[in-house]
């Protein structure tokens, strides 16, 4: 939930044009009206508002699903008015949950016996089903701590330093120190063996992605797991791994299904993976799963009988819609093995197109891989009169949101736009797309360089006049420069605009 700011503080009424004919007087903005409106006055009024939204489908920042069947969404409008957690007044959708739970264990090859019941619960996204993971592992090594009388108080996770926020969230919230494994230049996950080495008694799990949101590799679990097996052994430590396969949980099953960095892998205790993904469920739903019951402390699951019957739940919300459970059964059962494998084929090949594409115009370098999330992460070849930030705000009068960033460290003087390719992102958009990167590098080229004009009269030309000797800077120097200038005033703008 984002933290509340207001953009326009000079104007506290909110105006409509259409509802005028419903109502003249001006509406407070921050404060609830004194009287009632009409309802297609509040209706012409919120939704002049929201066209200025950017198009959910040209919004290749994201990837969370943004398009559904109309059956689907149908499903979706008549479980809106149902409440996830009354499981005993709605048993159906607890049963459909539980379905959702197995169907996704098995898919992780989840060691379980025939007539076997995985361990797993929904969650509003990944966040929640990682602060789930994470507390699950603080706990064990709690309880083992404090059974061999050792301190128990500086519990630590290893991690690249291409991890999700929401990993540092868990680890400010609940008291965790993150080990951050420092990334590359051309190497931008977590390198498995400087993550063990970073390993001690007080690591309460080593967590992997599958599928960086930087560039979409897949870190190497199954090396990490041999590593860590080694120093298990060596030491008499039993450190486990969790995945966070937010983005490429439901990838690498369909497409790379030889791929060994689920359940396979004995220290993988558990797993989370965003249903809202390539799930391909609308925003609001993700899913972990554990190896087995005695991954997930008892004492962390609560049994309740507020609404009529024995509820065991273990999640950070209680209240909660029912829609995306529906639609998340809907899917797993719409598709199939065969639908999804379909639907992430075509996510790579249109990706592939969008590569090569990118490649032909002879002006970038590509960072993502092609083993991965389906996304194309790509940085100028030549930075040195515009950068990433240009290209990316340029391209919002076309209508497309590609989002430039620069990498962790220590990788900070690296700068790429990333492309996120969903299954409602065509090859005829992949084609168009590249054609508007063309359009906006020709007008790049037309228009003079203002950041480096600002380097230039701040920088060379004082010292030109006072006869001092200039030191050339090389090339790298000159891009980290212009690229640090460009993000002070791209944040700038962002204040400005009430952007948080």
């Amino acid at each position: 939930m984002a933290l509340s700011k207001t953009t326009l503080d000079t104007d506290v009424s909110v105006h409509s044009t259409f509802a005028s004919r419903y109502v003249r007087a001006s509406l407070p903005r921050f404060r609830m009206p004194e009287n009632s409106i009409p309802k297609e006055a509040a209706y012409q009024i919120i939704n002049d508002e929201l066209m200025l939204d950017g198009n959910p489908r040209l919004n290749l920042a994201s990837f969370v699903t943004t398009w559904m069947e109309p059956e689907c969404d149908k499903l979706i409008m008549a479980s809106v008015n149902k409440n996830y957690v009354d499981m005993d007044e709605y048993p159906v959708t607890t049963e459909l949950q539980n379905r959702c739970v197995n169907m996704i264990a098995h898919l992780f090859n989840a060691p379980l016996g025939e007539s076997e019941t995985a361990v797993g619960v929904g969650t509003v996204g990944s966040s929640e089903a990682i602060m789930l993971a994470g507390l699950a592992f603080k706990r064990k090594w709690q309880n083992k701590r404090k059974a061999e009388g050792k301190p128990c108080d500086q519990p630590n996770i290893v991690t690249g330093a291409n991890v999700q926020v929401c990993w540092e969230k868990f680890a400010r919230y609940f008291e965790v120190e993150l080990k951050e494994v420092k990334l590359r230049e051309g190497y931008y996950v977590m390198d498995p063996e400087k993550a063990v080495e970073m390993v001690d008694e007080n690591t309460i799990c080593v967590a992997a992605i599958l599928g960086s949101t930087l560039n979409g590799e897949f870190e190497d679990v199954k090396l990490l797991n041999d590593l860590l097996t080694k120093k298990n052994k060596e030491t008499g430590w039993d450190t486990p791994i969790h995945v966070d396969a937010a983005s490429g949980g439901f990838i690498a099953p369909f497409i790379y299904p030889d791929l060994e960095w689920d359940f396979r892998l004995p220290l993988v205790k558990s797993i989370n993976v965003s249903g809202h993904k390539y799930g391909l469920v609308y925003a609001g739903i993700g899913w972990v799963i554990w190896r087995s019951k005695e991954d997930l402390p008892e004492e962390l699951i609560f049994h309740i009988n507020y609404l009529g019957a024995d509820q065991p739940t273990f999640t950070l919300n209680f209240s909660k819609g029912s829609s995306q459970v529906i639609a998340q059964y809907y899917q797993l059962i719409r598709l199939g093995y065969e639908g999804y494998k379909n639907v992430m084929e075509n996510c790579r090949d249109n990706m592939l197109v969008l590569k090569e594409g990118l490649e032909l115009t002879g002006r970038f370098d590509i960072i993502s891989k092609d083993i991965g999330v389906p996304l194309v992460a790509f940085s100028l070849k030549d930075s040195s009169t515009h950068n990433e930030f240009e290209v990316s705000d340029m391209l919002r009068r076309f209508g497309w949101i590609v989002p430039a960033y620069t990498m962790p460290p220590d990788a900070q003087h690296i700068t790429v736009l990333r492309v996120v390719i969903r299954e409602d992102f065509s090859r005829t958009l992949a084609e168009r797309l590249v054609n508007d990167i063309q359009k906006v590098m020709h007008e790049l080229e037309t228009v003079p360089c203002k950041v480096c004009a600002r380097i230039s009269i701040s920088g060379d030309g004082d010292n030109e006049q006072h006869g001092a000797v200039v030191v050339k800077k090389t090339a790298l120097e000159t891009q980290r420069e212009i690229t640090t200038i460009w993000r002070k005033f791209v944040m700038e703008k962002k204040k400005m605009n009430g952007v948080c």
